[in-house]
């Protein structure tokens, strides 16, 4: 079950790169962002890289880690999953996400497993959305 919404965050994507399929099928995406919103009710400033494997039926399996910075020098990490689709020049995601910070402010994070839902429009624009998951 789906709990209170953790954060929120719009942004735009900065790099992509092809990195060469190592077991003969397609290509893989390294895809980079920087966005800005919130975490826990608190202005913060999230920067990532995940990447997409794009797979026979259609599907893509997305790996991803990140830091989140907050103006007051608070810091936390982010590792991912999830699986994504494409339709109508968006890209969206559906997965997990877990922190990790020494930060008191955010310390609840610490052992807390989110759901998310990300997107990434044609222009490179993205807006994510995570929630407690109870």
């Amino acid at each position: 079950m789906l709990g209170e919404l953790v954060g929120e965050e719009f942004g735009q994507t900065t790099g992509t790169r092809v990195l060469r399929s190592v077991n003969g099928g397609p290509p893989t995406l390294e895809i980079s962002f920087q966005a800005s919103g919130t975490l826990l009710d608190a202005p913060a400033m999230d920067m990532g890289t995940y990447t997409a494997e794009l797979r026979p039926n259609g599907t893509i399996l997305g790996h991803g880690q990140g830091v989140v910075s907050t103006p007051d020098g608070d810091m936390l990490t982010w590792t991912a999953f999830g699986v994504g689709q494409q339709a109508n020049g968006v890209t969206q995601y559906r997965g997990s996400v877990v922190y990790e910070t020494g930060a008191s402010r955010f310390a609840r994070l610490n052992g807390l497993c989110c759901a998310f839902e990300y997107e990434v429009d044609d222009s490179g624009k993205t807006t994510g959305r995570w929630w407690e998951w109870k």
